[in-house]
């Protein structure tokens, strides 16, 4: 199922997106939506209260998504447009696809690096990570892992998330 054209592409960025400057409210309102209908914790949103954590400041909860409206190149249309059409990442990189018809969400592992803050600008970098071929009880599947990696711009790593796409 994986073609030479599919093995070759491994490794190519599929999106770049850049986030507006996190603003102090944006940070506060997800905590306020994320906590409800718990009160938020302090670091998220009481400069006093978030100077004397470990942070030194506020800081956004790691789950924190500064690309959840719009990114600094604007609305993420590319992400609508590749609907649940199981051949777009390869369309995407200008190859064929593996002539699939289903896909589901095979997981997602991440790993957390700085914390984001206000004034923090985020760069979200997609590539295609790797192909793997299993059999399933309805037959051949094909595992593809997408690696998006964000990081801050001092280019620390903010976080690194692993997503698997299950196709079949």
């Amino acid at each position: 199922m994986i073609s030479e054209e599919m093995k070759a592409a491994v490794g190519r960025e599929l999106r770049r997106s850049v986030s507006f400057p996190i603003a102090e409210s944006d940070i506060r309102r997800w905590a306020i939506a994320v906590y409800y209908p718990e009160p938020p914790p302090a670091m998220f949103w009481d400069a006093e209260e978030a100077a004397a954590t470990v942070h030194k400041g506020i800081v956004a909860p790691e789950e924190f998504n500064p690309f959840a409206w719009m990114t600094a190149d604007g609305p993420r249309a590319g992400a609508r447009q590749a609907g649940n059409d199981p051949g777009s990442t390869e369309k995407q990189l200008g190859i064929t696809p593996p002539g699939l018809r289903n896909q589901l969400n095979g997981g997602v592992e991440v790993d957390y690096g700085v914390r984001m803050r206000p004034g923090d600008v985020i760069t979200s970098v997609t590539r295609l990570a790797s192909y793997a071929e299993r059999s399933g009880r309805l037959g051949p599947m094909l595992m593809t892992v997408f690696e998006d990696t964000w990081t801050n711009q001092r280019d620390e790593l903010v976080k690194r998330s692993r997503m698997t796409l299950i196709r079949y």
